[in-house]
This record gives C-alpha cells, sequence and structure tokens, in this order.
C-alpha cells in the first residue's frame, strides 16, 4: 500500500529485455535501508526490488504490467516518481493507494493558472465512472484532487510544490499516465450494481 505522496524523484539508467523488462533506476533513498522484495511504486506501477547497488535498485516488470501502464514508453533518462511502500504508523498524507495501474489516461491539455497548471486528462471510457469531482485518484503515483469532469475528461491542478517535487513540472500534451482510480469510488459503484 501508498499514499500517492511521491517522496524521489528516480531515473531510469538501464533497460533490458529479459524475457520480462528489467529497469534499474537511480535513487535518492538509501539503498542500506531498502530489502530484496520490497516494493517501492514507481510512476504509481508497485514494482518489487530485485537488485539494490549504492543509489539504484533493479525491479523485472512483466509483459502483462507492460501492457495496462506506460511502463513500454520509458526510456533511458527519463525522470519517475517513487514512493516507498506505507508502514504501520506512517502519516496518510493522500489516500490509500494499491499501486496497481486501472489503466492510461492521456493530457490532451496544459495551461497555467496562477503559480499553478491546470492539466486536463482524459480517461478511458470504462475507468471515467470512478472519476468524480472533489474525488481522488493517483496519476503516476500522485495522489491528487479531481477539480472537475466532463465525460471522459477530467481536470487536476497542481501547484508550485507538487510541480518542484514531482515529475508534473515536466507534463506536456500528449503524455500517457497511468490511472488508479480510487478504491473507494471503486467498491461504491460495484455495491450499487448489485442492488
Amino acid at each position: 500500500m501508498f499514499t500517492g505522496i511521491v517522496t524521489d524523484i528516480g531515473t531510469i539508467i538501464e533497460l533490458e529485455q529479459q524475457g520480462d523488462l528489467r529497469a534499474r533506476i537511480k535513487t535518492g533513498y538509501d539503498t542500506a535501508g531498502i530489502d530484496i522484495g520490497a516494493s517501492i511504486a514507481s510512476d504509481g506501477v508497485c514494482l518489487t526490488v530485485i537488485a539494490l547497488g549504492d543509489d539504484w535498485y533493479d525491479v523485472q516488470i512483466s509483459a502483462e504490467t507492460v501492457s495496462k501502464t506506460n511502463l513500454d514508453g520509458w526510456q533511458v533518462g527519463k525522470r519517475v516518481n517513487l514512493e516507498r511502500a506505507l508502514k504501520v504508523g506512517d502519516e496518510l498524507g493522500g489516500h490509500i493507494v494499491s499501486g496497481h495501474v486501472d489503466g492510461v489516461a492521456e493530457v490532451i491539455a496544459v495551461a497555467d493558472e496562477g503559480d499553478s497548471t491546470r492539466v486536463t486528462l482524459r480517461a478511458p471510457r470504462d475507468l471515467a465512472r470512478f472519476i468524480a469531482p472533489k474525488g481522488s485518484v493517483a496519476l503516476n503515483g500522485t495522489s491528487l484532487t479531481v477539480n472537475d469532469v466532463d465525460g471522459c475528461d477530467f481536470g487536476i491542478n497542481f501547484i508550485p510544490h507538487t510541480k518542484e517535487n514531482t515529475t508534473w513540472g515536466d507534463v506536456k500534451v500528449g503524455d500517457r499516465v497511468n490511472l488508479e482510480i480510487d478504491t473507494l469510488a471503486r467498491y461504491v459503484a460495484r455495491l450499487s450494481e448489485m442492488t
């Protein structure tokens, strides 16, 4: 489990196809405190650490995960949002995030509004019904509040702090973004289907 509060920006430093995709991610985390088998959300995808170095960790990514996320677009040099798994007693600053991406949204508009940036995204049709104004979504692993919804399109405002401490400062039209809908929204929808 994660909170959607990004705590490091990593960089992809190696990619290798070995049956599954293997990625090496440079990090500012103290890797001496990371165990082999630990879960780290990388751009919102819960990935298992399989090897460690002084300032990097390796993950192995299945074809299934690549097909359901934007990881097929990873390249050496790409910056990614990172979050270590939630521990008992940690502050829950965002919302409950599983790291199980539901689909990929596309950035369709970016506009500055004062010091903030308004980003409009288009969700896959089957996921759009779970997105509500003032509800939560995780985008590339970042817990965010939805401002407005219009069909499959929804808007998010990024304050300067978020732009500086995540990869959202680099956002541009056409970006494909990992989308995880709020778990509560999923269960409410499922319950309403059963009644």
